[in-house]
């Protein structure tokens, strides 16, 4: 698993340079700016689409608006929301979430874009399944502008659609089922994680099976469920830190700025390490992006099955997502984290002294070069406050100590993690199993302090029981499972269209069942351990599409572009009055309006 990750970490820093960051940065602003700041009409127009005032049966598509828009936020409104933001700060500070509201902002009129892109582009000949998305605006874009390109937009479909297929496997499925393993785990430590992998598995099996149909009733009900669930457990912590709200929106701000527009960088404290205007702008920019997919080129399959005559109106309803993922639910998960103290934590536990620094030592008890560990394994008990949040040390528990070494580039500090694992000791002793620190030089401890190591989804869970003491194990645990499955059903769908589309229908069955598979191997314990290995699992698949549409919705944004001011030019003239609103039951069922 070393080599795996070091490739995983190699790729990524390409993946993620910072030229990358600003040309996805870059691409929202021409697009927010050229479609005259289209995020006003996605909150006025996209919300009466997709209450059914548009709806028509005799539309081409197999689910309306609310359902599409449902299935999209299915794949976006999840784990992402809740572990990913936590991933972003911890280890990029509160300024990490000023780049994701900046992400989510721009994010909306990429959203809008690439799906006016597919659905001027999607397939409707078979109407109960209408095929779209970035792979065939491709095949048909390129062919329109001249056949002879018809060759080259059916190759760069299929490179996009390969992209597809890593991240569905990556950020739509393992990082979803590992989490709620991880977060079960934390709270019911007698669940083998192999028994949430099979649970998991035979939902999404479930599901997948019935097509874009039953997933689109399935998302249409849990969709405003989970989310309204999880919103309530959240609000109920900030209405107790209401009087603290201000200043953790201004420390927010002012972490995410630059030094020269009056930023600040937050100080190390506690679990915290500290970082750079540039590491907080990497990990919002990376959470993001990861969270809303704006410019990732995944929603627009999921808008393709829409029931409309109007490209441009389900791209309006598009514009909504990033609005709903990132400025209203990443935004209330991160201010509970931030409101709690979960990421700047204090330690669990301490050492009755601060220990040496001693080397690793191998099978045979010689030692290791540049590898370095405490010099003891006891483990303190833990305080009495934080055993009232957070229960007594158990076996497999992850934790780490705070080192002093080479300065670290990403927080401008030279603090650093070493990890370590509880593991049983002598009679009913629990002892510390040191993972070693590499290193040349040798560092020291800064301090007596043992901190858990809660990636994902566990710091969440963490920062909700620090407000409210228990809470964490019944909303955030609950809200993991259902956003977790809402969002793997609708990746299925993603990869079956690119599995589609790259090898025929032949291949949806083999790869529905291959999908399923990997639900359950993604929760085999060891797999991945720490929050730098998840983020550089999902990084990858987020990072090789943003490198494959970005490119696409360049080359096709004037068509996108010239859509939408006819679309709106019309709106404004009385052209499409639409007719009065059905029941919100038709809707949310996908009755069909007559």
């Amino acid at each position: 698993m070393d080599a795996f990750n070091h490739a995983l970490e190699a790729i990524n820093t390409v993946l993620w340079h910072d030229t990358v960051l600003y040309a996805v940065l870059a691409t929202g602003i021409l697009f927010t700016v050229w479609s005259g700041f289209s995020q006003y009409r996605a909150l006025t127009h996209g919300f009466a689409v997709v209450r059914g005032k548009y709806d028509s049966k005799d539309d081409p598509g197999a689910i309306n608006h609310f359902q599409a828009l449902s299935t999209a936020l299915s794949g976006t409104v999840g784990l992402g929301n809740i572990a990913g933001v936590a991933v972003a700060v911890s280890l990029g500070g509160p300024g990490a979430v000023f780049w994701m509201w900046v992400v989510g902002v721009v994010g909306m009129a990429l959203k809008l874009t690439e799906v006016t892109q597919s659905m001027l582009f999607r397939d409707t000949s078979d109407p109960d399944n209408p095929r779209g998305g970035p792979m065939w605006v491709c095949r048909r874009g390129f062919e329109k502008i001249s056949p002879g390109l018809a060759p080259l937009g059916w190759l760069l479909g299929a490179i996009f659609c390969v992209t597809v297929m890593i991240s569905t496997i990556t950020g739509g499925n393992m990082f979803q089922a590992w989490n709620v393993a991880k977060i079960t785990a934390t709270y019911a430590p007698n669940v083998p994680p192999i028994a949430v992998g099979i649970v998991l598995t035979l939902i999404v099996g479930a599901v997948i099976i019935g097509g874009i149909k039953r997933i689109g009733a399935v998302t249409g009900r849990l969709v405003p469920f989970m989310c309204g669930l999880y919103l309530l457990g959240a609000l109920a912590v900030l209405v107790m830190e209401v009087q603290n709200i201000p200043a953790m929106l201004r420390m927010i701000v002012m972490s995410g700025l630059p030094s020269f527009l009056g930023g600040e960088s937050v100080n190390p404290e506690g679990a915290f390490l500290g970082g750079t205007f540039g590491y907080a702008f990497l990990w919002g920019m990376k959470r993001a992006l990861f969270s809303n997919e704006a410019g990732q080129g995944s929603a627009p399959i999921a808008h393709s099955a829409a029931k409309t005559d109007e490209p441009v109106r389900e791209g309006v309803v598009a514009g909504l997502e990033p609005f709903i993922d990132t400025l209203v639910v990443c935004t209330i998960t991160a201010l509970v984290v931030i409101s709690s103290g979960a990421w700047n934590r204090p330690p669990a536990a301490e050492f009755p002294e601060t220990p040496g620094i001693v080397q690793a030592l191998d099978e045979e008890g010689n030692a290791i070069a540049d590898e370095w560990v405490p010099a003891t394994t006891a483990l303190p008990a833990k305080s009495k406050d934080e055993q009232e949040i957070s229960n007594v040390w158990r076996v497999n528990d992850p934790i780490f100590v705070v080192v002093r070494g080479s300065l670290d580039d990403n927080t401008g500090r030279d603090l650093h993690r070493l990890l370590g694992t509880v593991v049983a000791g002598a009679g009913d002793a629990l002892e510390i199993d040191w993972d070693p620190y590499d290193s040349a030089e040798k560092p020291t401890l800064d301090g007596p302090g043992i901190h858990m190591s809660l990636p994902g989804s566990s710091l969440t869970g963490y920062a909700f029981d620090r407000a409210i003491p228990g809470m964490g194990m019944w909303v955030v645990t609950l809200a993991s499972w259902l956003f977790a499955i809402s969002t793997i059903i609708s990746w299925s769908y993603y990869g079956e269209q690119a599995t589609n589309f790259l090898f025929g229908g032949w291949a949806v069955v083999p790869y529905k069942l291959i999908y399923c598979l990997a639900v359950l191997v993604a929760t085999i314990p060891g797999l991945i351990a720490t929050d730098a290995e998840l983020d550089a699992l999902t990084a990858l698949g987020t990072g090789v599409m943003l490198w494959a549409n970005i490119p696409i919705m360049l080359v096709f944004g004037p068509m996108a572009m010239r859509a939408y001011h006819d679309y709106v030019r019309r709106l404004k003239a009385g052209e499409m009055s639409g007719h009065s609103y059905p029941p919100v039951s038709d809707v949310v069922e996908g009755k069909d309006v007559k």
